[in-house]
């Protein structure tokens, strides 16, 4: 991970009394419902942020939470929240994590993969800390979706541009560009089997409860054009799904259910 984009996400989280960012997302409202009949034991949020995905899984109070993450700012909120935090460096080609193998029934990591340099580390880590039958539960931006083509195919441009101050994080922090398939195939390659991919519709996330203060017509229009997009197009091309990848020593076909939520 570079070290000037974990700067910049410090500086973004940095603000403990005025803090507008990160907002809340539909990839947060989703969690618990994306577990489903699961019902985890014992769960490892990585890269948890300042905690909304942690927040809602203390507040079911149906398993165990460790929250990891290494800004300080993060660390912060995330006692600040009450759970329990290990700070460690997940993108590290010599040294693991600091768990025994086995030690969980359930990881979370999203939108935190296309931050690594060494992806196969981390991902035989997750492999080894899961307990067999474990789950991985998984998110990053597929550029596969049409609206990350907008930028590249018709103006010419990158996925982000450096300049645009909503976007320089994302320029300098994003190493890595995923489609739906080769995000696939790589945690496939690590003894995973996708099991489900959940699709957040609009409905809680803060950009969502904006437009429904402006107008609830336009917030349940455009609710109703997710719901129809995703039910049309393949999910392939969703912008940010969440994939369910479950640990399995035997190869199983390709098939999986899409959810949306």
């Amino acid at each position: 991970m570079r070290k000037d984009a974990i700067k910049l996400e410090e500086s973004r989280v940095a603000d403990s009394t005025v803090l507008d960012f990160p907002p809340f997302k539909e990839r947060h409202r989703v969690f618990p419902a994306v577990f489903e009949e699961r019902k985890p034991r014992i769960i490892l949020d990585l890269a948890a942020g300042i905690g909304y995905v942690t927040q809602r899984l203390l507040d079911d109070n149906s398993a165990t939470v460790i929250s990891h993450d290494i800004s300080p700012s993060c660390l912060k909120h995330l006692r600040e929240r009450g759970a329990p935090t290990l700070s460690f460096d997940i993108d590290n080609a010599d040294v693991g994590f600091p768990f025994a193998s086995g030690s969980f029934d359930t990881v979370i990591s999203l939108v935190t993969i296309e931050h690594l340099l060494f992806l196969n580390e981390f991902l035989s880590e997750v492999n080894r800390i899961l307990c067999d039958g474990g789950y991985l539960y998984i998110s990053t931006p597929n550029y596969a979706a049409p609206e990350y083509l907008v930028g590249p195919v018709i103006h010419g441009r990158s996925f982000h541009d450096p300049l645009a101050p909503a976007a320089r994080y994302e320029f300098f922090a994003h190493i890595r560009y995923f489609t739906f398939k080769s995000l696939g195939v790589l945690v496939n390659s690590h003894g995973f089997a996708l099991d489900s991919v959940y699709i957040a519709l609009p409905g809680g996330s803060e950009r969502y409860q904006n437009l429904f203060k402006q107008s609830k017509l336009k917030a349940l229009t455009y609710k109703s054009l997710m719901w129809l997009r995703h039910k049309v197009l393949p999910v392939y091309r969703a912008s940010e799904p969440i994939l369910c990848f479950q640990k399995t020593s035997t190869p199983r076909p390709p098939r999986f259910r899409k959810v949306l939520l």
